[in-house]
């Protein structure tokens, strides 16, 4: 259907969902059931589709691999290292919420598991979804100071 004369880029999208808990944050992962990183830990997200809005596909990997629907996400912040994802030229916008309370969530499409984990105590994480996080909270200290 469309044809380039240059490589383009992969978009994708990853979500950020999280719940306060008392005196912790808790955090929305899902294990990757495929290569790269098999195994390890990650924020759930995918691919952007061709007819689809960003926020309309971080819900939609949402759902898809935890089975989470949510109704409103927020834009965080595009990354867009050159190697951060080993397949290819990738650029991902991070979308986060904030929940109530944790709600059940179950592993589904290409994640093996889904599960919550204190920020506190995470697991080792894929691509540089460490470091997206840490800007994240980061940026959440900051406007806890300008409210």
């Amino acid at each position: 259907m469309y044809s380039y004369k240059y490589p383009r880029a992969a978009l994708t999208v990853d979500a950020i969902v999280y719940v306060k808990e008392r005196d912790e944050i808790f955090l929305l992962l899902i294990q990757r059931g495929n290569e790269p990183f098999l195994k390890k830990w990650a924020l759930p997200g995918g691919f952007v589709n061709i007819d689809e809005l960003l926020e309309t596909a971080g819900k939609r990997e949402l759902e898809e691999e935890t089975g989470l629907k949510v109704e409103k996400m927020t834009q965080f912040k595009t990354y867009d290292a050159l190697h951060r994802d080993p397949r290819h030229r990738t650029i991902s916008v991070i979308y986060y919420t904030e929940l109530d309370e944790k709600r059940q969530v179950k592993g589904g499409d290409d994640a093996a598991y889904a599960g919550w984990f204190p920020v506190s105590d995470l697991p080792d994480l894929a691509f540089d979804h460490k470091q997206i996080l840490i800007e994240f909270f980061n940026y959440l200290k900051q406007q806890r100071r300008f409210n």
